[in-house]
Parts: C-alpha cells; structure tokens; sequence
C-alpha cells in the first residue's frame, strides 16, 4: 500500500500489459477482472470434489433433509457472503478517503478485520481462514489420489497423493486469482458435465437390487451429512480475494448469489439421482464414482473431476501464499514470478503431509465444515458486520445500506444474530461432536497414512488356497 490515490485498476492493467499481441492473448486467458471473471470463479470453487461426496450425504440425512438442507445453507452462505462483501467495501471506502491505493496489493480477509476492528480480530481471523484454506487444500489433494484410483487402481491412493502432490505444487506459479480466467471457466465446465453424468448415469442404472433408503438412522450420520452440506456453501473464505481481482468490486454485490442458484442446479439433481439408485450403499461409499459402473462417461467425468481439482486446489492455496509473501516480505514488490514461486514452496509441504496423514474422502469435509468453516464463513462476518455498525455513526455513514426490503439495520442484525445462533449451535456444537467422532472412527478403522481408503480389501488368505486347490489339476 502506498499513498498514492486510487485510479482506475482496469486502465492500470492495461497500461501495465500493452497493445502487443502477446499481451492481448493473455488478457483473454489469464488477466481476467469482470463481473464475468468473478462469477465463474465463485461458482466453480463451489463445487469441486464435494459433487462427489453430496450422495454420501443424502444417504446420512434420508432425501428429504439432504434436500432441504442445501436450500437452507445455500442461503445462509449468499447471506454472508453477501456481509463479506459490505465489510470489504466499506475498508476500501475508508482507506481510499486516506489516499491509500492497493494497486500491487491484494487485500485479504483479515486486513479488512483489522482494518475495520482491530488486531484481535485479525489475529482471529488470519488463524481460522488459513487454517480452513489448508485443509481445503487438503481435501482437494484427497480426492485428485481418491478419484485417479478409479481410472487405475493397480496403484493404491497414497501413491496417487505423492503424485498429485508434486503436481498440485506447479499452483505456485500462478500469481492471483485475476489469473485464473481461463481455469475458472473451463474448471466450471468440467464440474458442469461431472454433475449431470451423476444424474443421468444414476437415472439410466436404476435402483439396484433391494435399495433401501434407511437414513436418517443415527444422530452422529445425521448432524455428520448436515456440516457436509455447512461446508459445500462455504465456499466463500476466499470471497475477498476474488472482489479485490475484479476491476470493478462494487459489482460483487448479486454475483454470489448467482453463482449459488446455478451450484444448486448441479447439486440437488446429481445428489439426489445418485442416493434415489444407490441408497444405503453410499454410507460406505464416500465418493460416487465407485458405484456407478466404468464406462467411457465416468472415464471423462473422473479426468475432468481431476483437473477441476487441480484447479480448486489452486483457489484454495493461493491466499495462502499471498498470506506467507506478505510474512516473508515479498509481496507487491517487483520480483520474478520464478523467484515468488519459490518462495511459496514451503506452504505446499505441509498441505502434501496432513493428505497423506489424513486420507478420509468424506468424512474429512464434515470435521472441517463443523470446526472450520462454521467460523471462518458464517460466524465471524456475521459478528464483524454488528461490531462494525454498531455505534449509530457507523450505521449511518455505511457504504453498503442493508436493502430497505429487508428491514435496514434491525433485520440485517436480526439474520445476523439467527446465523451465529443456528451454526453455533447445530453447526459447530452438534455437528462438530458428530464429525469429531466420525473422523475418529475412520482413524481406528483405518488408521493414519493409510495406503488405501476404502479400496476393495484383497481376499482372506484361505479363499486364495481355496481357490488354488480348486484350479489344481486332479490326479
């Protein structure tokens, strides 16, 4: 940040990538900043992997639940994106009025928490969004090892973490998420087609031979499916990084929300059409690739899932390696982009050890979503947005007025206050007793760095010899 006053940040980037044509075809693919931009970069870290786990959580919750759970949170999720999006602006508003401009900076999550209410905000911020940023990364390097497994399983996942891990590393050359135009889109493309093959692919099988559809059947599944679906509308911990790419991020305001009813037309129906054929099956089954049958669709839906993950991995580790350049005192300086990738390696190793430590597609979402994301995206912005306004000064100086529709100030803090309430308590309370005990399970079933989570177990030793016997050659 320098004193210098804010111009505006399209005509910047242009001045800074000339008229060649070089420079114009990497405006197309990799210098993106429009409402555009922005858009399929929300919906697109949406819904990553977690396509894959929804069926798993229909078969916890019973369809009814599962359904309306994702109305519910789908909601409360664009509503705080939405306070996100106030508190951002109103940080940018007040230090533009200082003549501060941001043109080499990027702003991030806990500088508007400090900047609006203090140190300890930003102390608490910074620990809960880097930590729920590590573990999505995780989670996405999880499933790349969990999903290529169903292509070739003549190598076991761990193996397939290792591999991924190196791969998913190659994410440090990418600057920030004004960079990602051409992954956003393609990446929204790919979890476009894995989600209707989902639910065609379900709708053509059919339910198979005695499906039940038992759940709910015990309070651990049900409030474990619940912090699931909490962390697939969560997706908005990184909502400031991508306001701050835009040239424009006044615009923001309704692009959530839109990216949230088109993630719901790829949600409820693959969900729901993969739990209606499968049913009970899928409580063993985190991941929905392994039910339904090898054909060259699941071929294409699982190496598109894979590349989409490579690039949801990207989207969730990239502010934190603008957080450890700004630590290490790089950031917004002139260095080569050889010379910051470097620099960030160090943030990819302990994301490659905890996926290899902790391999539990599925159940890893919920533990995450209960204690992480039940903070980092719907209790802190919604204390912040009170704490902000509270003073009558402060409601009426706001930039960004709650809509009149919604009842101003007093239903903005009405909502807000529901939201704490409601995530405290069934979010974090409930869910994260049943996650916390779900994700114990798989540690005493499975143990850590287990080479293969849930990977068909090989035959007991006395059906080989058995086997052997029967094919030897009779006297």
């Amino acid at each position: 940040m320098t004193n210098k006053s804010n111009t505006n940040r399209e005509e910047e980037e242009e001045e800074e990538h000339g008229g060649e044509l070089g420079a114009k075809i990497s405006k197309l693919v990799w210098q993106g900043g429009s409402a555009y931009d922005a858009w399929f970069s929300c919906a697109s870290n949406q819904v990553a992997q977690v396509l894959l786990t929804l069926p798993y959580s229909f078969s916890q919750l019973g369809m009814t639940s599962g359904i309306a759970f994702q109305l519910f949170y789908a909601l409360l999720g664009t509503w705080t994106a939405y306070l996100i999006t106030a508190l951002y602006v109103e940080f940018r508003s007040r230090k533009e009025r200082q003549k501060l401009h941001f043109r080499h900076h990027v702003i991030q999550w806990f500088e508007v928490l400090d900047g609006l209410l203090g140190k300890h905000w930003r102390n608490v911020g910074l620990a809960f969004n880097c930590t729920f940023l590590l573990f999505g990364s995780v989670i996405q390097l999880i499933a790349c090892a969990s999903n290529i497994y169903y292509i070739n399983d003549k190598v076991e996942k761990r193996s397939w973490t290792y591999i991924f891990g190196a791969c998913c590393a190659t994410t440090v050359f990418i600057p920030s998420f004004r960079n990602y135009r051409i992954w956003s889109f393609l990446g929204l493309l790919m979890t476009t087609y894995t989600a209707w093959y989902l639910a065609i692919a379900s709708l053509l099988h059919g339910p198979v031979e005695g499906v039940k559809h038992s759940g709910p059947t015990k309070v651990v599944l049900y409030f474990t499916g619940a912090t699931n679906i909490l962390y697939t509308f969560g997706g908005h911990a990184v909502t400031v990084e991508i306001m701050d790419a835009m040239w424009k991020p006044q615009k923001f305001k309704a692009i959530y929300a839109w990216a949230t009813l088109y993630v719901l037309t790829l949600t409820l129906p693959s969900a729901a059409a993969v739990y209606w054929a499968f049913g009970d099956l899928l409580l063993d089954h985190s991941n929905a690739f392994s039910l339904l049958p090898r054909t060259p669709f699941r071929d294409i839906a699982v190496i598109l899932m894979l590349i989409h993950q490579f690039i949801t991995f990207g989207f969730a580790s990239t502010p934190l390696y603008i957080v450890w350049e700004k630590a290490v005192g790089i950031h917004g300086s002139h260095c080569s982009l050889w010379k910051r990738a470097l620099s960030r390696l160090p943030v990819v190793v302990p994301i490659w050890f905890l996926a290899l430590v902790f391999p539990f597609f599925g159940p890893i979402n919920s533990t995450v979503g209960s204690l992480l994301v039940s903070f980092t995206v719907y209790i802190i912005p919604s204390l912040a947005h009170m704490f902000t306004f509270w003073s009558p000064l402060a409601r009426e100086n706001a930039v960004e007025q709650p809509p009149k529709w919604l009842g101003r100030w007093a239903g903005a803090y009405t909502i807000n206050i529901f939201v704490v309430a409601w995530v405290a308590i069934v979010g974090f309370g409930f869910g994260g007793w049943a996650s916390v005990l779900n994700f114990i399970h798989q540690i005493d079933t499975f143990g850590l760095f287990t080479k293969c989570y849930q990977c068909p177990l090989p035959p007991p030793p006395h059906q080989l010899l058995n086997a052997t016997t029967s094919l030897a050659p009779t006297p």
